[in-house]
């Protein structure tokens, strides 16, 4: 049996904090605001595992808690791993899209990917950015969103 999810996320951007995508410390003048990391990339892709696999939102699980404060989000996406493999489930495929006017990410996808993989081997990972067009709060530059897509398969011992 197969199961896919759909996560998304958004966050504005601070001039406070570091800019982490997919667990990479991208040097640029602003980072994104959240409780944890502000990772965008893995957050959504932590909710789509997390409704794929039949399971509450990252809101339940990691709750705006002194303990996730300024989290790593790959350090989130291991438990996050770990609960879906508890409910039966291994990553197969997993799609996340970036939407950011700036900075150019592209020479951090490999980074990104390899991060990944190194909470799930198994899975094969695709990250790619786009813009806004200028459109919205977005297309401002005043934040980014990730959506992300995911296959799940049920493991044989699920």
């Amino acid at each position: 049996m197969f199961r896919v999810g759909l996560g998304f996320d958004v966050h504005p951007f601070s001039e406070s904090r570091p800019l982490i995508l997919c667990g990479v410390n991208i040097p640029w003048k602003k980072g994104l605001l959240g409780h944890s990391d502000g990772d965008v990339a893995v957050h959504a892709l932590m909710d789509a595992i997390l409704g794929a696999s039949g399971l509450k939102d990252i809101g339940h699980l990691f709750p705006p808690i002194d303990e996730w404060k300024g989290a790593s989000s790959l350090k989130m996406l291991r438990i996050v791993r770990e609960k879906s493999e508890e409910m039966g489930f291994i990553l197969k495929n997993a799609d996340i899209s970036l939407v950011l006017e700036e900075p150019k990410i592209s020479p951090f996808l490999d980074e990104m990917i390899s991060n990944l993989k190194s909470v799930f081997p198994q899975a094969q990972f695709s990250v790619k950015a786009t813009t806004a067009e200028g459109l919205g709060e977005i297309g401002k530059g005043e934040g980014a969103l990730a959506m992300a897509i995911v296959l799940l398969e049920e493991s044989s011992g699920g």
